[in-house]
C-alpha cells in the first residue's frame, strides 16, 4: 500500500502521517525530515544555501536514514541522530531553499521511491501525490487556515523553549507557501484525484479517523 499526504506547512501532515501509519501498521516516511537533515548538515559546514551545486554534493555524500526508538521514529545523518536539531527555527527558515533545487529534488525523490517499493508506507510532503508516489493508492491534501497553523507551529516551539510572535510565524508561513507553490520543480498543489481535508477545526483523532474511514470504504 502507498498513501500519498500533501500540504502546506503547519497542516498536521507529519503528525497525522505517524498516526495514520500506526493504525494501519505500515511504516511512515517524513520526506521534510530528509530536506531538513541536508539543510542542517549544510548550515554546520558553512555551505552557500543558494549553490545548488554544493548542496547536490553534499547530498551524493549524506546517509539520512530512519528508525524507531519504541514508537517514536528518529532521524539519522551519517549516524547521529538530528530529530531535535532539525527542527530548530533556523533550519525551518532555510529548508524550502534546499527544496527547490531540481537536482537535490531528484537524488531525494529517487531515495523516497526506492523506499516505497520496499514496504507499504505513508509518506508526507509538498509532493509525493505528483512525484514520488504517483501510483499511491490514496492521495489527501491536508490544509488549514494560516492562522490555524501559525498557532500550532508556536505551540510547538513553545514546547521547545522558544517564544516567537504569532504575527511573524503568519508571515514566514505565508512566504513558505509561495515558495513552495512557485517551486520549478515539486510545487505544492491540489491534483485531480487529491483527497482534500481541511483540518482548520479538527483534532488530529477526527482528521485520522476521516482517512480511516476513506481507506476502509475503498
Amino acid at each position: 500500500m502507498k498513501i500519498a499526504i500533501d500540504g502546506p506547512a503547519g497542516a498536521g501532515k507529519s503528525t497525522i502521517a505517524r498516526l495514520l501509519a500506526r493504525r494501519l501498521g505500515i511504516i511512515y516516511i517524513d520526506t521534510g525530515a530528509m530536506y531538513r537533515t541536508l539543510t542542517l548538515k549544510a548550515l554546520r559546514q558553512g555551505i552557500d544555501l543558494n549553490n545548488e551545486n554544493e548542496l547536490y554534493q553534499l547530498i551524493l555524500h549524506t546517509d539520512i536514514d530512519f528508525f524507531y526508538n519504541g514508537e517514536e521514529q528518529k532521524v539519522l545523518c551519517d549516524g547521529e541522530d538530528v530529530t531535535e536539531d532539525i527542527r530548530k527555527p533556523e533550519i525551518t527558515a532555510h529548508v524550502s531553499r534546499v527544496a527547490s533545487f531540481p537536482r537535490v529534488r531528484k537524488i531525494m525523490v529517487e531515495r523516497q521511491k526506492r523506499m516505497a517499493d520496499k514496504v507499504s508506507v505513508v509518506m508526507d510532503g509538498r509532493d509525493i501525490g505528483e512525484c514520488v508516489l504517483p501510483d499511491a493508492d490514496y492521495k489527501f491534501f491536508l490544509t488549514a487556515s494560516i492562522e490555524e497553523r501559525a498557532e500550532r507551529r508556536r505551540r510547538e516551539l513553545i514546547a521547545q523553549g522558544y517564544d516567537i510572535d504569532l504575527d511573524r510565524l503568519k508571515e514566514e508561513i505565508k512566504k513558505r507557501d509561495e515558495a513552495d507553490a512557485s517551486r520549478e520543480v515539486g510545487a505544492l498543489k491540489i491534483l485531480e484525484d487529491s483527497i482534500v481535508i481541511d483540518t482548520s477545526h479538527m483534532s488530529i483523532e477526527e482528521v485520522v479517523d476521516n482517512m480511516m474511514k476513506i481507506i476502509g470504504e475503498k
